[in-house]
Parts: structure tokens; C-alpha cells; sequence
């Protein structure tokens, strides 16, 4: 396509080739057929009409055909023949079905067929032209037409139209740059109102004017909508040709494309092959032993390796265009655009190792591998490589690079060797903490004989409050414990003091561990305030990086170890010559194994990441204390890495209210992988100790989290004036409540990778706001950007720096980031662009209730929320933040200098919150999940023995149970909100049932859990075998995750949205968003 055509009164279009089509008429791509159809001479007999109707099945329009051969003008037909006919091919037609669509299956499919489907109008179809197959624009039973289906999933962007279409043989491109990514193409009428064009969505339209066209911009629209190309386009085939068409679910179409990485001719016939798609084993609640548990395990993270090297390995990126850099220690380091990044499907991290390669002709092939020293963010997409050696570097060359990932297998290496150590070596772990990680009966533990410290406070840091001294306590007097910290409620302060006092109790090294850098470094500084001797071990990928506890890493000290004169000699003549000789390396390295031994040795606490537990210089030490935080980001087999030194004492830090580990193959999430150790221990009856008191939030900010995910238990550290900024000229709708939902009701667009989306109406609204907060005084590093879809977060960038109104370095210095890089941190005022605004498509993973409690609780002054309620409200979870939003006088409408209340009125949730029907599908599931076997391993599979109704593909045991008070205090939850949320039994001292096992009493379950445990719609031979299926045991005293009342009210909706029912609910038509948001697989957005 020429990026233009001309049309009159925007209803005709008249392409390159000289087709012309109507576009407010979507049935004249087939006008020209059905008129020379309807002007032949008609049948003149019933059976020539069925005849008629039969030959010609495959033409364009089957009910258009047949009225107009039975009934046309002239045809020889009066009436009541004509009635006669159409009677009788209707018998016929649905008598023969079945054959004739036998027949059809049997026929041979023309070249230009879709490869889903077979539909083969041409008028309906388009070449990919990345892997030259065919695809049409019918959606079948998914979500989104089958030609974005493939290119989604394929990664491929650029389409060709049918010759034999309206508009020939074409290819859309940008009019003015010539880009042929359909996902950034729209197209604009011109002023003059006698051509559309067609232009890519940034720079081209975002320009007021190209070339020697004027255009308004403002009326560009995206070629691509509701995930189907606009039908004026590519004509969207009629009900009878998808209704004889091959019928192919979104998970044939899944299994289809990953057959076609390997084999670009397999077809749907080969996904029934033995061996294509077989599921591995999925996880358990409870094992056997080790050797049961390494077996399932195993595989699950040799799958993830497999997927992860393959991934990497094949995103080579030719055609780089590099600058050199020469760093301060002599190192080269270069500078280059890695395009691939933004699809999101590889995460690029500083320290990973790249290779780069020459490949022109003004230098002879060369090659350097190096580590990432920066990665791209708002100011510079560059990315900076830093090259391990610097001779033969081509310097001059600045063109014809191309780099690839060099792939690692040491992370799955360490987990592998973890686990075999966990099976083999008995010392490993103690007796105790083995059984209850495998899930057996154990005695209940002997109270550890701590001294209880006078002062529980540790040194230089914060006074403790009473729910954390409670927890410290608690933790110093058993050997397993967990703690759930909720947002801004002190984990880190609360953590160091508890590694404060196990150092000074006990004999020997804390082991520190988490599975995120930053989340160590954050630790360590912490614990090295108290006054103890801290080490960070680090990477060697890591050791040239700066961080705020550089000066505690381990080489750092070995470098500035005074101990051995000969090595600070060594060291100095290596950095002045960039190498040493034979000799001297090996006494260099001698002596650094030397002097890392000493440092370790006298050292109190070791600090690293979970899979840098497992470097090769910790290997012949032993902890008899561990403690993991942020253990609900880190999945089982990273845990185990750090438990497999001979631990005694484990302490487990995080939340499972939030986000949980980051997953990359949909099996090895569907097998569980994605479930950290920290919610199997909760599962197994193990009850965490919650923090009560938020330091972060404004008490208005805190109490729908509160409310919604932790029962209404969380209390306010700060009041309201001290996070009230009166100098802040904001117009808050309500001036003593800094928070708003703003409406927006722009749609939603796929974004340039097509894996992701965007929202420009979004975006222009973000910027105003920003804008104003610049205005009031507020500070770039205090305003935080919070969206959920990589598509916006870079159309946001470059929007605010291109279109805002003050100067583009104010813009540059905001950080935009997605969820789940802001877990963790903390902004004086954050915004939140939702993105998803549209009829069917659902709102993805914005429905995952950790993703929005994360979102909600980054704020310390102020939160502006921006979406389309009229969407989002059909979810019943964002429906009840709508209404507590609409209650407190704060959804609003219009420009920001006039905010008005918005009179919009809320979709009613497609799935109705129903207490006693999640009640009773919530003790179904657990059955299934938690006691489907006799001795309750909890495979997945009822009580009969088959599997599951809710596989492991939908079921997340972190939603059904997501929050377990801690104490009797968390029984007061405030089960009616304010909103309408719904009520649940009625909580009783009971909660505090013993947690003895065989023989304890039970907890006292809210009248309606009972009941409707009785009741004929739950499998299984009685109501106990519900709880004994929660609690593993018969006559356990499951006083945790088995009480009503220890759910929290997100845990009550994501009761009703568990499982196939989330589907439903969401009003999805395909698995799309099922997918997305329970395998948390972020290799797509979309």
C-alpha cells in the first residue's frame, strides 16, 4: 500500500491498484458477487435451488446466494414455490451439515487458506510476510482475530494484502517514513478530504505536519482494533464461512505456533502426536522425602533453563550502530540500542554478559564479550557494555555490530546442586526443618532457650513497635518461622534487628539471603548499622559495580585488607598493567583465596542473593542460622539454595499479598513453579507473624489495602497533617485526601511490539498531571509512574519529553516503571496508568489482586489513579476501589483545573459476588488441590482419583490463600466494609485454637463454611475431609489458613474469580488474560 488512497466523503477508498470499497459499508467487498448472484436466472425447480445452494457453499455469501437463486426477480419462481424451496434447502442444509463439512475438511485448501482456520476469501485474508503463511481476520473462539493471534505470538509485524482483494496486492506502510509495523500504523484523513493516509503512530503523526501533506493528527486511529484490523482493511469473513471453517482453540493456536519454531510445516494434525504437548509433573503439597521432592522439582527448573537459554540465545540483534567509551579503570566499555528489549520478552539486567561482534569490512572480524554496566531508562535507551579484555577492540568502527546474549547456566546449576544436596546430605538441614518442609507430621518444636535480649530495639536503628517486637520475639524462640510484612510496615528494620540478636544469641555466622541485589544491599546496610561485622559476597559479574554498600563487599575487602602486604602489591601492579605474569597470577589468586577464607571466617553475618549462596567461596562453610527475605519472590528451588548449610534456625521475610516469582515457561508456572516456599509452608498450616503498623502511606491511602488485603489489621505509624503537604498546590478533589481516580475514557491500543498496550488519552493526562506537580514544587525523584503495560511505560517517556510543557530534563529524571519494578519502594506521590480500556477484551493482569495491592500501596502523599471505570467496574475487585474512590468524593471527571464528580455509571460485575458460592467452590478446590490423594500429597487430583476440574493451569494457591492473620488481634477484621464488601462468619476466640497436631482442637468455622461443607455439592466422604484436606492432617488444629476467618476480603474475590471461574468472570473469550495473569509470565503483556 503506498500509505495513501483516495476517497470521496470519506466512504470510498480507492487503493494503488484501483479496488475501491465503501467504508461505511461492510459488505461491499462482496457486492460485486452477490449482485451478479442475484442477477442470474433462479432455479426452476426446489431441487435445482438446494443444488444451487450446495455447489456454490464455498462462495462469499451462502444465505445471500441461495435467497437470490430461489427467489431473485424473473427467476420462474412464484411465491409459494419460492417458500417451498427455501423450506426445503433449509431441511437440507441442516440434514447435510455434518457430511458437507466431512467433504470440506477432505477438500484441498488453495495456498493463500488461513493456516488456523482454512478460511481462504481473499478479501479476508493476509500474508505474513516474516514466515509467508496465510491468516484471516475471523476471530473463531478467541479473543482477537487469528492474523493478530500469529503475530502476537510469533513476534512477526509486517502483512501483505491478497491480490484478488479490494485493494491488491499492498503492503501497508507509513506514507511518511516507510515503517511497516502494522502495530504502530493508523491512518488520518486528510484536510482536504480526499485522501486517507496511512502513518505510524510516532514520529510520523505525532509531527504536526510531514512533507507536503497537512493532516490532523488528532484523528489518527490505530489499523489494528480490538485486537482485529479494521474491517474496511481486511474484510472479516461472514458467519457461514467461520461456521464451516476449521474450529481451533487459543490453545491449539499456542501449541500450533511454539510446533512452528521448530518446524514451519507442522499443522494441527501434529499436536496430537505423543510427546507434543506433555505436561510435567505438577507440584505437591507434601513429599515423600528429598528424593521425591528433587524429582518434581528437577524437571520443572530444568524446563525453565531450557526455555530461558533459548530465549536468550535467539535474540541476536544485527545492524547495531556502537560508540566507544574508555572507563576509569581502563576497561572499554561500549555504547549501543538494543531494540528487542522493548517486547519485554528479555529481561536485560546489569551484570548480565553480552557478546559483541564485527561483522563489516573495515576491520577484520572481531568479537569481545562483556558484562552490563548500565541498562536502558527514562534519560538514555543505551545500553552500556563494559568488555572483559580491551586489545583489538575496533574503536574506529562504529557500524555493522551485531550482539547476542552469551546464556549462563549457573542460577539453575546451583538450584540443581541444591537439591541433590538437600536428597543426599543429612546434615544439610536439621531433622526438624526437613520434615516440615516436606510436609510431614512433626512433634510440635521445643521452645528454642533463647535469653530474651532486655532491649529488643537494635543498635542505630528505629525503635521497634509492638507488632515487631512480637515477631522478634517469636522468631528468636523457634526454629522455623515466617513473617509477613505488608507495605511500609518495616520488614528491613524488623529483619536486621532479628539478625541483630540471632548473631549476639548464638554461635557461628548468619547467612543472609534474598532473591534481588537490591533487596541484599538494603539489608546489609541495615545490619551493618547495628554494629555488626557484615560481608556482601557478590557476583563477579558485580564486583565493578557501585552500589551504597560497595565498601562491604567481599572483594572490596579483600583489597583493603592490610593484612598481607604482598597481595595489596599484587593488586596495585594489576591495575597499573592491566595483567600480571604467569607467576603472579598464581600467587594473586593464592592469596586472595587466602584472604577471602580469613574475611569470611571472622566475619558475623554473610549476606548474598539465594543463587549467590551458592558461589563456590561459601562452599565449606556452615550456618547454623538462616534468613530469607523477600521469600515470596524467590521460588522453592532458589530457597533451597541457602537451606542447604547445615541450618537449624530459618526465618522466612515477605508477603504473599504481593507479587510473587517471575516464571518464563507457561508449563513450569502451570506445574507450580510459580508458588514460593513461603505459601506452601502457609498451605501446611504454618502461621506467619503479620506487621501491623505502616510507616509509608497517608492514613486515606492505606485504608482500602488495608481493608481489602489484610483484614482491615493494618494501623496507621504517621497521621494524617504529616503526610499532608499544605505547600503542594494540588487540586485534590478533597483537600484533606490526597488521592483521585481520574476518568479517562480513551480506548486502548496494541503497542509497537504488539505484545503490550498503550493509552495515549492516558498518557496526555499523566503528562498534565506531572506538569502540575512540577508546578506545585514537587520534585522529579518524588513522583513515581506506576503502569502495568511495558507499551505505555515507553510511550510515556517519550510523550511527556516530546509534548510537555516545561523543560524535557524535568520529564527525563521521572521514573516509569511497571508493578513489579516498584515492589519494594516507596514515592511521595505516585500515578498509575491503567491502560486497558476497552468492549471485550478484558483488563489482563490489572485483575491479579497482588499486582493491584502493589500498586496502591507505593505512595506516601498522594495517589492519582487513571482508567476507564466504566471497564475496570466489571470486575468485582476494581468495583469495590471504584466505589470506596466514589464514596470518599474522590472519582472525577474533566480537565484537571476543573475536576468535576463523575456521574458515570458502574458496569455490574459479570461475575456477581456470591459469599455462599465462593465459600463452596473455594472448600471444592481445596480439596482437589491440597487433599486429592490418601495421604494428602495434593497432586491436582479429587478424591476419585481423576484430575481435577480446576487444573494447574488456572489454580494459584497464594489467591485461594493469601492472607492468614497472626494473631487475635486480626480476627477484629472489619468483614463489613463501607463499599459493600461482602461478610464473612462471624469470628471467634476459637482462632486461637492450639496448633498441636494429631489431637489439637480444631478452629471453630464460621456457620456458613460448615454448612455448606455438608452440603452435596462438595466431593468427598464428609466435611472434614475438607479441613483435614486444608490443614494435611486428620484432627489437626488448623487455626490458619482453614478458618473463614482467616481470609482476607481480596482473598474473598479472587475466591470468586479463582480457578476457570476467573474466565467467566472476566468475560473473557479465550485464555489470553488467564494465561497472563496466573503464570505471572512476563515474557508478553498481551
Amino acid at each position: 500500500m503506498s500509505g495513501y488512497a483516495q476517497h470521496d466523503d470519506f466512504g470510498h477508498l480507492e487503493g494503488a491498484s484501483g479496488y475501491s470499497l465503501d467504508l461505511d459499508d461492510t459488505s461491499s467487498l462482496h457486492s460485486s458477487v452477490l449482485s451478479s448472484a442475484q442477477a442470474t436466472p433462479g432455479p426452476s425447480t426446489p431441487g435445482d435451488a438446494a443444488d444451487a445452494l450446495t455447489v456454490n457453499f464455498d462462495d462469499l455469501s451462502l444465505s445471500g446466494y441461495g435467497a437470490g437463486g430461489a427467489g431473485g426477480a424473473g427467476a420462474g419462481l412464484d411465491g409459494q414455490d419460492a417458500d417451498a424451496a427455501a423450506a426445503n434447502v433449509a431441511n437440507l442444509y441442516e440434514e447435510d451439515f455434518d457430511g458437507m463439512l466431512d467433504d470440506l475438511n477432505r477438500e484441498e485448501l488453495p495456498p493463500h487458506a488461513c493456516s488456523y482456520c482454512g478460511i481462504h476469501n481473499p478479501a479476508c485474508v493476509v500474508r505474513c510476510l516474516i514466515c509467508n503463511k496465510w491468516f484471516c481476520n475471523a476471530r473463531g473462539s478467541t479473543s482477537g482475530s487469528h492474523i493478530v493471534n500469529h503475530l502476537v505470538r510469533a513476534k512477526h509485524k509486517e502483512v501483505t494484502l491478497h491480490a484478488e482483494s479490494p485493494l491488491g496486492e499492498t503492503t501497508p506502510e507509513c506514507y511518511s517514513c516507510g515503517a511497516k509495523n502494522v502495530f504502530i500504523l493508523g491512518f488520518i484523513p486528510a484536510k482536504s478530504d480526499t485522501v486517507v493516509v496511512l502513518l505510524c503512530r510516532q514520529p510520523c503523526a505525532a509531527m504536526q505536519s510531514s512533507k507536503d501533506i497537512v493532516w490532523d493528527t488528532t484523528q489518527w486511529s490505530p489499523l489494528i482494533e480490538d485486537r482485529s484490523f479494521l474491517s474496511w482493511l481486511v474484510k472479516v469473513p461472514s458467519e457461514q464461512e467461520q461456521l464451516r471453517a476449521k474450529q481451533i482453540t487459543f490453545h491449539q493456536i499456542n501449541r500450533l505456533e511454539e510446533l512452528w519454531r521448530d518446524n514451519a510445516n507442522a499443522t494441527l494434525e501434529d499436536l496430537e502426536k505423543p510427546g507434543v504437548d506433555d505436561e510435567p509433573q505438577p507440584i505437591l503439597l507434601r513429599y515423600e522425602d528429598a528424593y521425591q521432592y528433587q524429582n518434581i522439582f528437577g524437571p520443572l527448573v530444568k524446563i525453565e533453563a531450557d526455555y530461558d537459554k533459548r530465549l536468550k540465545e535467539s535474540q541476536t540483534q544485527d545492524g547495531l550502530v556502537v560508540r566507544w567509551d574508555m572507563g576509569l579503570n581502563q576497561k572499554r566499555i561500549a555504547w549501543f540500542n538494543l531494540p528487542k528489549l522493548e517486547s519485554g520478552e528479555v529481561r536485560l539486567a546489569v551484570g548480565d554478559e553480552l557478546r559483541l561482534r564485527y561483522n563489516g569490512e573495515l576491520h577484520k572480524p572481531w568479537e569481545g564479550v562483556g558484562h552490563v554496566i548500565k541498562v536502558p531508562n527514562n534519560v538514555s535507551d543505551e545500553i552500556a557494555l563494559e568488555l572483559k579484555r580491551s586489545d583489538h577492540v575496533p574503536i574506529d568502527c562504529t557500524h555493522n555490530f551485531s550482539a547476542d546474549f552469551v546464556w549462563k547456566s549457573t542460577s539453575f546449576d546451583r538450584m540443581q546442586q541444591a537439591m541433590r544436596t538437600f536428597a543426599v546430605d543429612e546434615q544439610s538441614v536439621s531433622g526438624y526443618i526437613y520434615h516440615k518442609l516436606m510436609g510431614h507430621d512433626a512433634d510440635p518444636p521445643q521452645v528454642l532457650r533463647a535469653q530474651m535480649p532486655k532491649r529488643v530495639s537494635a543498635p542505630n536503628l528505629p525503635d521497634l513497635n509492638h507488632s515487631q517486637i512480637y515477631a522478634v520475639k517469636s522468631v528468636l524462640q523457634k526454629p522455623l518461622s515466617l513473617i509477613q510484612g505488608p507495605p511500609g510496615t518495616g520488614k528491613t528494620v524488623t529483619s536486621a534487628s532479628i539478625v541483630y540478636h540471632l548473631s549476639k544469641m548464638n554461635p557461628g555466622q548468619v547467612l543472609v539471603a534474598a532473591p534481588s541485589n537490591v533487596a541484599v544491599d538494603q539489608l546489609t546496610e541495615k545490619i551493618h548499622q547495628t554494629g555488626l561485622k557484615v560481608v556482601r559476597v557478590t557476583a563477579k559479574s558485580r564486583e565493578a559495580l557501585e552500589s551504597s554498600v560497595s565498601f562491604l563487599t567481599l572483594h572490596a575487602q579483600v583489597a583493603n585488607s592490610d593484612t598481607h602486604p604482598e597481595l595489596s602489591k599484587l593488586i596495585q601492579l594489576k591495575q597499573e598493567q592491566g595483567e600480571l605474569s604467569s607467576s603472579d597470577e598464581r600467587k594473586f589468586k593464592a592469596l586472595t583465596r587466602m584472604v577471602e577464607k580469613e574475611i569470611l571466617t571472622n566475619a558475623d553475618v554473610i549476606c548474598a542473593t539465594c543463587v549467590g549462596c551458592g558461589d563456590p567461596r561459601l562452599k565449606n562453610l556452615k550456618f547454623r542460622t538462616v534468613l530469607i527475605d523477600e521469600a515470596t519472590q524467590a521460588t522453592e528451588p532458589e530457597c533451597m539454595i541457602p537451606l542447604t548449610f547445615g541450618v537449624k534456625q530459618l526465618v522466612m521475610v515477605g508477603d504473599h499479598s504481593q507479587l510473587g516469582p517471575t516464571i518464563m515457561n507457561k508449563k513450569a508456572a502451570r506445574a507450580g513453579l510459580n508458588q514460593s516456599l513461603f505459601e506452601r509452608l502457609i498451605l501446611l498450616g504454618n502461621r506467619p507473624i503479620r506487621l501491623q503498623v505502616q510507616y509509608r502511606m497517608h492514613p486515606c491511602l492505606s485504608e482500602f489495602p488495608s481493608n481489602m488485603f489484610y483484614e482491615g489489621t493494618l494501623q496507621n505509624g504517621v497521621t494524617a497533617p504529616e503526610r499532608l503537604r499544605k505547600n503542594v498546590d494540588f487540586p485534590w478533589p478533597q483537600p484533606t485526601t490526597p488521592m483521585y481516580f481520574h476518568q479517562n475514557l480513551g480506548q486502548e491500543e496494541i503497542s509497537s511490539s504488539g505484545t503490550s498496550f498503550l493509552n495515549r488519552t492516558e498518557a496526555s493526562n499523566v503528562e498534565k498531571i506531572v506538569t502540575r506537580f512540577f508546578k506545585a514544587g514537587v520534585m522529579p525523584s518524588q513522583i513515581g509512574i506506576i503502569t502495568p503495560y511495558e507499551g505505555q511505560r515507553s510511550y510515556l517517556v517519550s510523550y511527556m519529553q516530546m509534548n510537555g510543557s516545561l523543560k524535557k530534563e524535568l520529564y527525563k529524571e521521572i521514573e516509569v516503571a511497571s508493578v513489579d519494578a516498584f515492589q519494594g519502594r516507596e514515592k511521595d506521590y505516585v500515578i498509575m496508568s491503567c491502560v486497558r480500556s476497552n468492549e471485550h477484551q478484558g483488563i489482563g493482569f490489572l485483575n491479579d489482586p497482588r499486582r493491584l495491592n502493589v500498586a496502591l500501596t507505593r505512595a506516601k502523599y498522594g495517589l492519582v489513579i487513571l482508567g476507564n471505570p466504566k471497564v475496570l467496574s466489571k470486575h468485582a475487585l476494581w468495583h469495590y476501589l471504584l466505589t470506596h474512590y466514589k464514596e470518599k468524593k474522590c472519582l472525577v471527571e474533566g480537565p484537571l483545573n476543573n475536576l468535576q464528580p463523575s456521574m458515570i455509571q458502574f458496569s455490574k460485575p459479570r461475575r456477581p459476588y456470591d459469599r455462599n458460592a465462593s465459600m463452596n467452590r473455594f472448600q471444592h478446590d481445596a480439596r482437589d488441590m491440597l487433599n486429592g490423594t490418601p495421604n494428602g500429597m495434593g497432586d491436582g487430583r479429587s478424591s476419585n482419583g481423576l484430575p481435577s476440574r480446576f487444573d494447574s493451569s488456572y489454580y494459584r494457591t497464594h489467591d485461594a490463600i493469601s492472607s492468614v492473620p497472626s494473631d487475635a488481634q486480626s480476627v477484629r477484621s472489619q468483614a463489613t466494609y463501607s463499599s459493600g464488601l461482602p461478610n464473612f462468619g462471624q469470628a471467634g476466640s476459637a482462632y486461637l485454637s492450639s496448633m498441636k497436631r494429631g489431637g489439637g482442637p480444631s478452629s471453630t468455622f464460621s456457620q456458613d463454611f460448615l454448612s455448606a461443607a455438608d452440603s452435596a455439592s462438595v466431593r468427598g466422604d464428609d466435611a472434614s475431609s475438607i479441613v483435614n484436606g486444608l490443614g494435611g492432617v486428620p484432627g489437626s488444629g488448623m487455626s490458619s489458613a482453614a478458618s473463614s476467618v482467616g481470609f482476607s476480603q481480596a482473598d474473598r474475590l479472587s475466591l470468586a474469580d479463582s480457578a476457570s471461574e476467573y474466565k467467566s468472570q472476566a468475560g473473557w473469550t479465550n485464555d489470553d488474560d488467564a494465561r497472563t495473569t496466573y503464570t505471572l509470565s512476563n515474557v508478553t503483556d498481551y
